[in-house]
Formats: structure tokens, C-alpha cells, sequence
């Protein structure tokens, strides 16, 4: 339970109404009753704030609800994100490690580290202080985790790989599988030794049932801060830029670079080898044959300028029409020429 003073005061912003107002929870502002806060950050629901039973609302400056009270501040989605963290989230308890957990004599497990049960720590392993491991997640030899982390359950993270401080890791997630490297040999393939590791840096979070390869030679890297969604494949020696996003069912070949703060929409395919320059946003469902200048938005298969993409989208619909029109105009040529000849 906060006041709305004291929530003000957590996302930078100022209270129109009443400050003591008691805010126990966050909700949906078309379901939202009093004691809970909600938050408008799209205008076409500004009809919704006459009949909200809400508390209070989180609201951008300019936006005005006589007997409402209201949180004003600069991005509202981003207050809302806080305050929900503030007034839901919990930090797991510490409870060492569990019976049912194998530890291996070796690791260095720090204070203020939760290991549940059904989970494998291997040898050499080190683990921050404030991490926790849920039920059935598996550490090969030589792993390191940095502090205050959450490992979910059934997570593998392989040999040598090293997660930094504040990484999150959704269910399932596999880190520092072997890359898939094959050498020709004849009519069948020789399987290439990956022999580098993984490295996320710190703030990161990996989705549920998403890969990160191992590298062939050297490191796979994800920068600090970067999100990668449910189920995405990272190929070896990929490399992420800082503050990347990288959302659902992306596939990254192996060797390419993707710059910071890009944003690659989900199912977006990149080859391999390949460079993406910082602050490029990629379309859903786009595919990435070449490298692409930072700064721009790109969609479409080959991806192109989404301007360009947007005018070449208009014209899909019409292709039959325009193929009956040109074979038309085909005929009246050749029907000309026929006379043309004659005369």
C-alpha cells in the first residue's frame, strides 16, 4: 500500500487531487476500482476517464478529469511499468540451497543465493549473491552468474558461459548450445568442435524456450540491457548491441552483428555475416539478405526502406489486374504493328 504521493514521487511525477489517496494495486482503467491506480497513455481512451472507478490515473501533462485524481507525468507507460513493480513485485525470498539440489563440492555459491530443488550446479560454477535458481535448472562446469539474477525453471546455461548481474532467464531457455557448425566430408558432414562460450552482459533478459548458440571460436555476446523474447534462435558468435529488443521467433545466422538499440520485430530472419547499424528498427516477418546502414526502418523480404515497402505493399493486391492490363496493351501493340507493316 502506497499513497499517490509516495507513488508520484517514485516515477518523477506530480499529483493533481488527492495526494493521500491509498493505492493498493494496478488495473485496467475500464476495470479499475477504488484503491487501484490505472494509467491512459492512449488518447482514444480519454472518454474512459468520466467513468473510471479508480482511484487515481497516471496521465501525460494537458489531460484533464474533474473528480479524478490524477499522476501526471511525462511517459505514463513507463510510470505504469514502475508503479506496477512497486506495488506487485516481490523480491524471492532467500531460502540457500534446498534439498533435492546437487551442488557440486567445487562451486562457489554466494550468501543470499536460493538453489530449488531438482537443480544441477556443476563444477567451478560461481553464483552471485541475491540470485535465484528455480526447480530443474541445470549449470554445466565453469558457468558463472552474476548477482541478484533469476534463473526459471528448467533453464540450461553449458559449459564456460557467463551471465552478468540483474539477468533474467524465462523457462527453458537454452544458453551455450553447440553452434551448428558442419564441415562437408564427402556425402556427409564432420561435426566442427564449438569451443567458445556465451557472454550476457548485465540487465539483460532472454525469453522462455529461446537457444543462444556457443561459439565456434571466441564469444556469442549480448549487450547489457538487450531483451530477446520467447523462442528465438541466436546463432554462433552472434553478437547484440546494448539496449537491442529482439522479439519473437527471430533467427539470427551465425558471425552477424546486430547493432545497439536496434528493435527486430518478431519472425524477422537474418543471414549470415552480416552487419546492422545501430538504431535500425526491422519489420515483422522481414528477411535480411544484406547489410543495413544504422538509423533507418527496414521491412519486407528482402527488406527494404519501409517507405518503400509500404508503396510496393499498395501494388501486391493489384498484380493480377495489372498483368490482365499489360497483356492487354501487349496485344494492342502487336496489332498496331501488324497495320503498321501493312500500310
Amino acid at each position: 500500500m502506497k499513497t499517490l504521493k509516495e507513488l508520484a514521487e517514485l516515477v518523477g511525477g506530480t499529483v493533481v487531487g488527492d495526494g493521500e489517496a491509498e493505492i493498493h494495486s494496478v488495473a485496467g482503467i475500464d476495470s479499475a476500482k477504488a484503491g487501484e491506480i490505472t494509467f491512459l497513455a492512449n488518447p482514444k481512451y480519454l472518454p474512459l476517464l468520466k467513468t473510471t472507478q479508480a482511484s487515481a490515473v497516471m496521465v501525460k501533462p494537458g489531460v484533464e478529469a474533474p473528480g479524478v485524481s490524477l499522476l501526471v507525468c511525462p511517459n505514463p507507460y513507463l510510470a505504469f511499468a514502475k508503479v506496477l513493480t512497486a506495488l506487485h513485485v516481490t523480491k524471492p525470498e532467500v531460502r540457500g540451497v534446498m534439498e533435492g539440489a546437487f551442488v557440486d563440492p567445487e562451486a562457489q555459491i554466494a550468501d543470499g543465493v536460493t538453489v530449488y530443488p531438482g537443480c544441477v550446479i556443476g563444477k567451478n560454477v560461481t553464483v552471485g549473491t541475491g540470485t535465484t535458481l528455480y526447480p530443474g535448472v541445470i549449470l554445466y562446469d565453469d558457468v558463472t552468474i552474476g548477482e541478484d539474477c533469476l534463473i526459471h525453471a528448467g533453464t540450461v546455461v553449458r559449459e564456460g558461459c557467463r551471465i552478468g548481474n540483474r539477468v533474467i532467464v524465462q523457462p527453458k531457455a537454452v544458453i551455450g548450445s553447440d553452434g551448428f557448425g558442419f564441415a562437408p566430408d564427402g556425402s556427409g558432414y564432420y561435426k566442427i568442435p564449438q569451443v567458445g562460450i556465451v557472454v550476457i552482459e548485465d540487465d539483460v533478459e532472454i525469453g522462455a524456450n529461446t537457444c543462444l548458440d556457443r561459439a565456434a571460436l571466441g564469444e556469442t555476446r549480448i549487450g547489457r540491457g538487450s531483451k530477446i523474447d520467447n523462442l528465438v534462435q541466436i546463432a554462433h558468435n552472434v553478437k547484440i548491441g546494448e539496449d537491442s529488443i529482439i522479439v519473437s521467433q527471430v533467427g539470427i545466422a551465425g558471425s552477424s552483428e546486430i547493432g545497439k538499440h536496434c528493435t527486430l520485430g518478431g519472425q524477422v530472419g537474418v543471414a549470415g555475416h552480416l552487419k546492422i547499424g545501430d538504431n535500425t528498427m526491422i519489420g515483422a516477418q522481414s528477411g535480411i539478405a544484406s547489410n543495413l546502414p544504422g538509423g533507418q526502418v527496414f521491412s519486407g523480404s528482402p527488406a527494404i526502406p519501409h517507405r518503400d515497402w509500404l508503396r510496393a505493399s499498395m501494388s501486391f493486391s493489384k498484380l493480377p489486374e495489372m498483368r490482365k492490363e499489360i497483356g492487354r496493351l501487349k496485344r494492342q501493340i502487336e496489332e498496331l504493328q501488324e497495320l503498321i507493316k501493312e500500310g
